[in-house]
């Protein structure tokens, strides 16, 4: 089995092929902590916390960096108007980020470097590109010279006489002075310092990094001059990761990354999430509504590079899938001591499907669907033990299916805690609850009140509970 993965630099899904072996150096850019995290940021850290996890899960020893900017516009902005300082503003939405990251269950990086802690490396890094020639001084800024960088366009391919100033949406009013350009497609490494902003001294006079060379810097300093795996949200390939390369490689002489990795952005009900729409969505605000794992399947079962929407309908889906999976996931919790299971392992062949799906360009979707055959088959078993008290499957074989389902469920982070199976068992309606709704729902047909009636099958459906109505006002019943 070979892993391919789609490379955006080449347009092509390529074999995978580390630089040392078996060892990832993995770079993901992170976020601006200006404000709570979004559904966005969602897609993108799961996406490649799952991508981490699947790479270790294949014999990978996996660094992975995720840095946060820390000195921005948008950042001094609502220092401004809140009358806090940048830091402040940025610690605040820092651990607001891990706390919404832990409730996702996304594992923490290995580094989380900041703009704020990498200045001497930022600062380093724009005087090698100064001796070298690639960039400039004009009016206290300090200028890339993109027509220097012969293969600038490589990764977004875009040619330069077709771009225009603007196209990032972070460029501001210090950029729009296109007179301090050399050309208007160059872009600021370094910005002199505004009355009332924070600033930092330098050999080019006292101001602060522009947002580009700090990625540049960061990979540099944490995961070296190459590294095998950069990745970010489809939105950063023009113009941060076109940068990020013409920096990194003026300054090196050598490749950034091996392999550039980007995701799929979300709508909401078919349009941009943005917050004059009224449709931006916050994590925190999100999962007052949905179950984190229910989140998890919702954007696992797209393929990553596939922009997702986010309905009413598809929510409601994913949690009904979550419900589905954890049925299975805690099968061996409530029936393995009656079972009698002990040592048995997960099973090889499983595995082996599982891994042969993923490996085409990280198919999580389509290992998700070899999981939830095993999910349905163990419900299945489950059901049957709860009403008939036995099973004509093995309980090795069942035993086996479990601690797989455990097993592959935990690379995807899709997780269930043990006492979930309490909380299962103590919200699942008796035997007797059911038939007591049952006739109730029958009285309520007998008197033609057919809305009571649909009340009750809907009621116990949200349980979990299918009725199936027979010949002669029979009414037989099962858990889905």
């Amino acid at each position: 089995m070979t892993l391919t993965i789609y490379n955006t630099l080449t347009r092509k899904k390529e074999p995978f092929k580390t630089i040392e072996d078996n060892k990832v150096r993995m770079y993901c850019c992170g976020i601006t902590v200006y404000d709570y995290c979004h559904l966005g940021h969602a897609r993108t850290c799961m996406v490649w916390d799952v991508v981490r996890r699947y790479l270790q899960w294949c014999g990978y020893d996996v660094t992975y960096i995720q840095n946060f900017t820390d000195i921005d516009d948008k950042i001094i902005n609502r220092a401004s108007k809140e009358r806090l300082s940048m830091e402040l503003v940025s610690q605040q939405f820092i651990e607001a980020y891990f706390e919404d990251m832990k409730r996702l269950n996304i594992k923490q990086a290995d580094a989380y470097p900041r703009a704020t802690h990498t200045l001497n490396g930022i600062k380093n890094l724009v005087s090698q590109l100064k001796q070298k020639g690639y960039v400039y001084e004009s009016g206290g800024d300090v200028y890339f010279s993109v027509r220097h960088f012969q293969d600038y366009g490589k990764l977004s391919g875009r040619k330069l006489e077709d771009l225009q100033v603007g196209a990032s949406g972070r460029v501001d009013l210090e950029e729009l002075e296109t007179a301090k350009k050399k050309d208007p497609c160059d872009f600021a490494v370094w910005k002199s310092a505004k009355p009332g902003e924070p600033s930092w001294e330098s050999p080019w006079g006292k101001g602060r990094p522009g947002w580009h060379i700090e990625c540049s810097a960061m990979v540099l300093e944490h995961l070296g001059e190459t590294i095998d795996l950069h990745v970010g949200g489809s939105d950063l390939i023009f113009p941060h990761h076109e940068n990020e390369i013409a920096q990194s490689e003026a300054a090196t002489g050598e490749p950034l990354a091996r392999y550039w990795m980007h995701n799929g952005m979300v709508k909401v009900k078919g349009e941009k999430m943005s917050k004059s729409l009224g449709n931006f969505i916050t994590i925190r605000d999100l999962l007052d509504k949905i179950h984190p794992m229910a989140m998890r399947l919702f954007i696992l079962q797209a393929h990553y590079r596939k922009p997702v929407d986010f309905t009413d309908e598809v929510l409601k889906a994913a949690t009904n899938s979550w419900h589905t999976l954890k049925e299975g996931l805690l099968f061996g919790y409530q029936y393995g001591s009656q079972l009698g299971f002990s040592v048995v392992k997960s099973s090889s062949t499983l595995k082996q499907r599982f891994q042969e799906v993923v490996d085409d360009d990280f198919n999580f979707a389509g290992g998700l669907a070899i999981i939830f055959q095993i999910a349905k088959e163990l419900r299945r078993a489950g059901n049957v033990l709860l009403h008939q008290g036995n099973i004509d499957t093995s309980p090795k074989v069942l035993e086996e299916q479990w601690k797989t389902l455990l097993e592959l469920a935990q690379v995807l982070g899709l997780e269930v805690e043990q006492n979930e199976n309490e909380k299962e068992l103590s919200n699942r309606l008796s035997d007797g609850e059911i038939e007591d709704l049952i006739e109730q729902r029958k009285k309520a047909r007998k008197s033609k009140d057919y809305a009571e009636a649909d009340r009750i099958r809907d009621e116990l459906k949200n349980q979990g509970i299918i009725l199936v109505d027979q010949s002669e006002g029979v009414t037989n019943w099962y858990h889905s």
